[in-house]
């Protein structure tokens, strides 16, 4: 499975790229804002700078809701990096910008996703990732895992190529829940991924070799 870290956070991501473990970069207005990132050639310039350290997948989201901006912005997001992922609104328009960008070879990724059935017309239009939303929906009581298992299951069965990018994960355990359901990809808040690291047994283990070699080494 691959590893994605959310964030707009250039030092949290120069950190999980220097892990070793990094396979892109997710990004969207809110973690832009959290950053303090205003400005539209400011945006840009700061996807520039994502780009150039992880030399991998990272998704810009259009801020358009037609089909016209959408276009226009996933253009200009496209022409940025050769690396630059087109992030779209699982809408009506956003479906037919995905068909559109397809067919113009551009990669997108399909977010805002909750059901199988948005999963569906986003893998027909052709989306390279589609992206549903695990915390999100049990917020409201609905099981997000459970829905990532289901749209794995769905494009294994007809044949899809869209891999399934889980969102919204926060935390551990939904990593390791991701992975037993199959999930192509999960992005994560970088906390969440070095959860993985974390076990009593390994801090007490590597304790006791430290103390077993401090006492025949001196």
């Amino acid at each position: 499975m691959k590893f994605f870290i959310d964030t707009a956070n250039l030092e949290q991501i120069r950190e999980a790229y220097e892990m070793g473990v990094l396979d892109g970069v997710t990004t969207n207005p809110s973690l832009m804002a959290k950053e303090g990132i205003k400005g539209l050639e400011n945006q840009r310039k700061h996807y520039i700078d994502i780009c150039n350290i992880v030399q991998a997948d990272v998704s810009a989201e259009v801020i358009s809701t037609d089909y016209e901006g959408m276009i226009r912005e996933g253009e200009e997001l496209a022409a940025l990096n050769p690396h630059i992922v087109v992030k779209v609104p699982c809408i009506a328009d956003g479906i037919r910008a995905i068909k559109y960008f397809t067919q113009k070879g551009i990669r997108t990724n399909c977010t805002l996703v909750f059901s199988t059935g948005q999963a569906l017309l986003a893998a027909k239009a052709g989306a390279t990732y589609v992206s549903p939303f695990v915390g999100r929906l049990d917020d409201i009581s609905e099981d997000g895992i459970a829905l990532v298992g289901q749209i794995v299951d769905m494009y294994r069965y007809y044949g899809y190529t869209t891999q399934v990018l889980a969102a919204s994960i926060r935390s551990t355990r939904h990593i390791i829940q991701c992975v037993e359901v199959g999930a192509d990809v999960a992005t994560c808040p970088l906390s969440a991924i070095k959860g993985l690291l974390k076990h009593p047994l390994t801090d007490s283990g590597l304790q006791k070799f430290l103390e077993d070699y401090k006492s025949i080494n001196g």
